[in-house]
């Protein structure tokens, strides 16, 4: 069952560039949007299939390549042919070099997890995952698939494939969100961001996808210089805190040597008997020539 939800994910990143290739032969630059919405959906199968491999027990090496291969034209290939029809063909020689380093960035990602899988902490993607990757590519391309944008948006979308292909074979740290238990209960509160999400998608799309992508994928480098900043600035209060104490140690006054303590009473010697008591004064001698 997982695998159907792989296949899924390569048919429509393979239609996305269908679509993508007849915007380009047509000049129906609508069809961009619906490429980029094509790959969104693929992402969301892609996270299912594992989630539901690992509820159901049914994970195994073979799925596991399958996947990764299903992953590399879906958000390799595709967000870089996407980009390529949607305006860098006009770059000549660049213009198809920076969608390449893209999608060999994207390669390179996905046999880096493979081999890490079993001593990476499950809880975070070491470099930004694919899947999230594509999203943001397709983000610029869903935000501004009209003609008028692309003098404005080209740029951008250049600077975007570079930066988040080194984003993927970077070592910054991301969410992986699969701790999340979906089986668990959770609170009347959570009602409340998920209708504020829903309607925020509801009244401005393009804004919202492009927000989210552009949050996550900054979210790596930005907590590793928080984190940087958090471990440069707690050993720097430690040593000012160390030194105000000895300040404060150094510019007391001396204290008042105590008292001497009195020194213990000698210990009695042991008890005279009656018997050594004399009964009689002392003995004194008679004067010389005396009466006797």
């Amino acid at each position: 069952m997982p695998s159907l939800f792989t296949i899924g994910n390569i048919l429509l990143g393979f239609y996305a560039v269908v679509l993508g290739f007849r915007a380009f032969d047509l000049g129906l630059e609508r069809l961009f949007m619906h490429g980029a919405l094509l790959v969104f959906v693929a992402g969301i199968l892609d996270g299912l299939d594992g989630r539901i491999a690992r509820l159901v027990g049914t994970e195994s090496e073979f799925g596991k390549e399958y996947d990764s291969l299903a992953d590399a034209i879906t958000f390799g290939v595709a967000p870089a042919l996407l980009a390529f029809f949607w305006g860098l063909h006009a770059f000549g020689r660049i213009g198809w070099l920076i969608p390449l380093f893209y999608t060999v960035c994207c390669v390179t990602r996905l046999a880096r997890f493979n081999v890490q899988v079993r001593v990476v902490d499950a809880r975070w993607f070491v470099g930004l995952p694919t899947p999230a990757a594509a999203a943001a590519i397709c983000s610029i391309l869903f935000f501004a698939p009209d003609k008028e944008w692309k003098p404005y948006m080209v740029g951008l979308l250049m600077v975007a494939l570079i930066g988040v292909g080194l984003l993927m074979v970077s070592t910054f740290r991301y969410h992986s969100f699969k701790k999340i238990d979906l089986r668990q209960r959770w609170s009347y509160r959570a009602i409340v961001p998920i209708a504020a999400v829903v309607l925020v998608t509801a009244i401005h799309p393009r804004a919202f996808f492009l927000a989210v992508a552009v949050l996550y994928t900054l979210s790596g480098p930005v907590g590793w210089a928080w984190g940087r900043l958090r471990r440069s600035v707690g050993p720097r209060r430690g040593a000012e805190a160390e030194g105000v104490g000895e300040a404060e140690t150094e510019g007391a006054a001396p204290a008042e040597p105590a008292p001497p303590e009195p020194e213990p009473p000698p210990a009695p010697g042991p008890a005279e008997s009656p018997l050594d008591i004399p009964l009689h004064g002392p003995r004194s001698d008679p004067p010389a020539g005396g009466a006797p």
